[in-house]
C-alpha cells in the first residue's frame, strides 16, 4: 500500500469520529444551547453512573510489573544431553516434503515444542522421544483425512526430516541490577530509581484510564440528552461519501466490485453498507454538532497558539511523523480543529459531571 493510501485510510479513520463542516451556533444560553440543528440541555452537571477510583499503586504491584518485565528478557537452559520423554519441551529444526517437495507452512528453524501437547500431526511428536540433542533423522507420516487446517492436505503421505537441537530446561530471569535496568529504561539509572518510574508509570496510566472511563461516560450522557433538528445542507451525503470512499478505493485494490468486495469481508450487501454508513453520518454529524455548540456557550474553542501545540499532541496519538503529514491525510484542518474541540469539550463535561451510585 502506498503512503497516499495509508494518509486516506487515517484520514478516513479522523471522519469516523468528527466532521468538516462549519456552522454558526446560536440561541445558547445557560445550561442548555440550541440553534436551528440541534438543541442540548443539562449537560452542565450531567449524571453518570459511579467509576471506579484508580487502585493505589503498592510495592506488590510495581514487583508484578517489573517481574513481567524481567520475564520479556529471560532465556531457557538449553540441556543438551540425555533422550527426549514425553512432556519434554524440545528446540527443533523441521522441514516437511509431499511428492519430493517443500510445501507452505511445513518447516521451522528453533521452533519449541512441548512433547505430547498434540501441535503437531498424528506420530509427528512421539517420534522425537528417545533421540538425544543433536541427532537428525525423518519421519514419514501422513495427514489425517480429513484435515480441516488445510484441506488439500488431506490424507497425503507426508516426509519430515527433524534435527533436535537441544531440550528445554529451566526458565532463567535475569537479576533486577542497575545495569539491567539501564537497558530497559531511559530515565533511570538505578533499581530504586527504576521502582519510582514505574510507580509513577502505572499511577498516570490508571489516572488517564479513570478519566477516559468518565469523558466517555459524560459524553454518551450528553449525546443521549441533545436531540438533531436537521443537518446543513448537503452534509449528510457528503459525509456518508466520506465514510464510503476507503471501501470503495479498497475494492479498486483488489480488482472487484464493490459489491463482492463487501460481501466477501463483511457479509453485507450495498443496501445494508449504505445504510450502516448514512447512521454512522448521523451519528458523527450529531457528535460535530454537539461539540461545536457547547464549545461556543463554554468558550473552549482554542487559540492559533494553543491550537497548533494540540495539533503536535494530535499527531503523536494517531501515529503520524508529524503535523503536516496528519494535515495532508485529513485533507481539511477543519477535520482537526473539530476533534480538538471535541477533545476539549469532553474533558469539560468530564470535569462537571457528578458520579451517582447506580
Amino acid at each position: 500500500m502506498n503512503d497516499i493510501s495509508i494518509m486516506k485510510r487515517k484520514a478516513a479513520v479522523l471522519l469516523t469520529g468528527v466532521l468538516a463542516a462549519s456552522m454558526l451556533l446560536a440561541g445558547c444560553s445557560g445550561n442548555n444551547a440550541s440553534n436551528e440543528y440541534v438543541s442540548v440541555g443539562g449537560y452542565k452537571g450531567i449524571e453518570v453512573e459511579d467509576i471506579e477510583e484508580p487502585e493505589e499503586i503498592d510495592d506488590e504491584k510495581v514487583d508484578e510489573y517489573i517481574q513481567a518485565v524481567l520475564s520479556q528478557y529471560s532465556t531457557q537452559e538449553e540441556i543438551k544431553e540425555g533422550e527426549v520423554k514425553s512432556g519434554d519441551t524440545v528446540n527443533i529444526d523441521f522441514a516437511g516434503k509431499m511428492d519430493g517437495e517443500e510445501f507452505d507452512g511445513g518447516s521451522s528453524e528453533g521452533f519449541n515444542l512441548e512433547i505430547g501437547s498434540g501441535s503437531f500431526i498424528p506420530g509427528f511428536e512421539d517420534s522425537i522421544i528417545g533421540h538425544k540433542p543433536g541427532e537428525s533423522f525423518e519421519w514419514n507420516g501422513n495427514f489425517p483425512d480429513p484435515y480441516t487446517r488445510n484441506p488439500d492436505f488431506s490424507g497425503k503421505d507426508v516426509t519430515f526430516t527433524i534435527t533436535l537441537n537441544y531440550i528445554c530446561g529451566e526458565t532463567i530471569l535475569p537479576e533486577l541490577t542497575d545495569d539491567f535496568v539501564q537497558t530497559v529504561s531511559e530515565e533511570s539509572k538505578t533499581v530504586a530509581e527504576y521502582k519510582k518510574e514505574i510507580t509513577k508509570q502505572l499511577t498516570d496510566t490508571g489516572t488517564a484510564d479513570f478519566d477516559a472511563q468518565l469523558q466517555e461516560a459524560a459524553w454518551q450522557a450528553v449525546l443521549e440528552k441533545a436531540e438533531i433538528k436537521g443537518y446543513p445542507d448537503g452534509e449528510l451525503e457528503k459525509v456518508k461519501e466520506q465514510l464510503m470512499d476507503p471501501y470503495k478505493e479498497a475494492a479498486e485494490a483488489e480488482e472487484i466490485e464493490l459489491k463482492d468486495f463487501l460481501q466477501q469481508y463483511y457479509g453485507l450487501n450495498e443496501e445494508e453498507f449504505e445504510k450502516q454508513a448514512e447512521d454512522a453520518a448521523k451519528d458523527s454529524i450529531k457528535q460535530k454538532l454537539v461539540a461545536q455548540i457547547i464549545a461556543e456557550q463554554e468558550k473552549l474553542a482554542p487559540s492559533d497558539a494553543e491550537l497548533e501545540k494540540e495539533y503536535e499532541t494530535l499527531a503523536e496519538d494517531y501515529g503520524f511523523e508529524d503535523v503536516d503529514s496528519m494535515k495532508k491525510a485529513a485533507g481539511d484542518e477543519e477535520i482537526l480543529k473539530d476533534i480538538i474541540i471535541q477533545n476539549r469539550v469532553r474533558e469539560f463535561l468530564a470535569e462537571n459531571a457528578v458520579q451517582v451510585k447506580k
